[in-house]
């Protein structure tokens, strides 16, 4: 915090470089509502929390009615901005043409800029450790700290050049649509395979489970999620309609960690947890030394590893690309390395669809923190489809990848050019 009040002082000692926010842009949130829950229809409309706007997915399966919606303001637009106001305060967002006409949750603020104002400049700077600094220093709370649209509208902007605005732009711009084109190759692949597996799972297993089929299962009690569960049925479709084998045998390993002692240092190793690797830029605050940390190539991630917490969102899978590349994992972050018998991004593709997700499921344990572990996942089928549809998955796999990488890559480059052109006030 003192490091952030100290960036926040710096744009404050310099405020003749600077406009506030309000001078350039609108900012709002919408009011607080009672969301009415609804399945996918007509009326229907994507709902997003505070916490998804760091996220790298595009998509939510939750939805609200849209008329509610539209009428308090709560639809975003292509080229706004949101920042979250509660929780990790100062989360920045691009809305994206894929998120066009969403919704998110009212204590996300909305920006938009006015007139000649560049988004991609604006956004690059809120991502920036200065932004950041300028929306924590604004917030309000001693218990719970929170930001909304007021004080937000005192975020100082840098005036900076012309030029320099316009490049950082333009990267934000190609950055933004790296990120698109990688969603639609990892859909398409997603879709390729469902629409060739078409499971329609009509009737239910919901009878009787006998003692020894318990006894024999991985775990040894009862487990409601592993006999009856949709994950189950699909199991059972899957083993008995497609040639299958289990993901054990499609990978070289499937392990996590041990649980080691953490030495935290201010210049080391990022640390992921579970829930940062489904971040659109996969980071962290926490810095691990380098020397202290003992099974530390056991903790280093590798690009074309399938990553998935073992708790917490469990069934949700990150493939490993440049962003997470040479970055530690949690002890928590269970590893699927793919060896060459199926092509890897053909078993992220399948894993991260639905059914995946549901097979994952299966095989949750635990009665107040609910896990999975790597023995588990060697159980999960993996239909081995047409020759074609692997090839295609996987190499739609490895496009999406290359784009997120350069995504983030471009993006970053956006950020420190705004960053460095601050820090240089002082040299002039």
């Amino acid at each position: 915090m003192a490091i952030k009040l100290g960036l926040s002082l710096y744009l404050e000692a310099n405020e003749e470089h600077c406009v506030k926010l309000e001078e350039i842009a609108d900012v709002m949130n919408p009011p607080v509502f009672k969301r009415q829950f609804c399945s996918i229809k007509g009326n229907a409309v994507e709902y997003f929390q505070s916490s998804d706007v760091s996220l790298a997915s595009n998509n939510s399966e939750v939805y609200i009615y849209r008329p509610q919606a539209e009428k308090i303001g709560a639809i975003v637009h292509e080229g706004n901005i949101l920042v979250t106001g509660f929780g990790s305060i100062g989360n920045v967002r691009l809305v994206s043409k894929s998120q066009n006409n969403v919704c998110y949750a009212n204590n996300v603020a909305r920006i938009f800029p006015r007139g000649s104002v560049r988004g991609g400049f604006l956004y690059a700077f809120l991502m920036s450790k200065f932004g950041n600094a300028q929306l924590n220093k604004n917030a309000s709370g001693s218990v719970v700290r929170y930001i909304e649209a007021p004080g937000i509208r005192k975020t100082l902007i840098p005036n900076l050049p012309e030029t320099l605005q316009k490049k950082v732009d333009d990267l934000v711009q190609e950055s933004t649509k790296l990120r698109e084109d990688a969603s639609d190759k990892l859909k398409d692949a997603q879709e390729l395979i469902l629409n060739e597996l078409r499971i329609n799972i009509s009737k239910r297993n919901f009878g009787k489970v006998s003692i020894s089929s318990i006894i024999q299962s991985h775990n040894s009690r009862f487990e409601a999620n592993f006999h009856i569960s949709e994950g189950a049925d699909i199991e059972r479709y899957l083993w008995s309609h497609y040639k299958c084998k289990p993901l054990g045998d499609l990978c070289t390993s499937i392990s996590r960690p041990n649980i080691f002692k953490r030495y935290y240092v201010d210049h080391g190793i990022t640390f992921l947890g579970g829930a940062d690797i489904f971040l659109a830029t996969p980071n962290s605050d926490k810095q691990l030394s380098k020397k202290k940390t003992e099974n530390i190539n056991d903790l280093l991630i590798e690009e074309g590893t399938i990553l998935l917490p073992r708790s917490g969102t469990i069934g949700n899978v990150a493939w490993a690309h440049a962003g997470h590349a040479q970055k530690l994992a949690s002890e928590d972050v269970i590893r699927l390395k793919p060896n060459d018998i199926l092509r890897g991004g053909y078993l992220f593709a399948f894993l991260s669809t639905s059914i995946g997700r549901s097979l994952i499921q299966k095989h949750i344990f635990g009665s107040v923190i609910q896990h999975v572990e790597p023995p588990h996942l060697n159980l999960i089928p993996i239909p081995i489809l047409d020759d074609r549809i692997i090839a295609h998955a996987h190499e739609n796999v490895i496009t999406y990848s290359k784009c997120m990488g350069e995504a983030i890559k471009k993006e970053s480059q956006a950020i420190a050019l705004v960053e460095q052109e601050i820090e240089s006030w002082n040299k002039k």
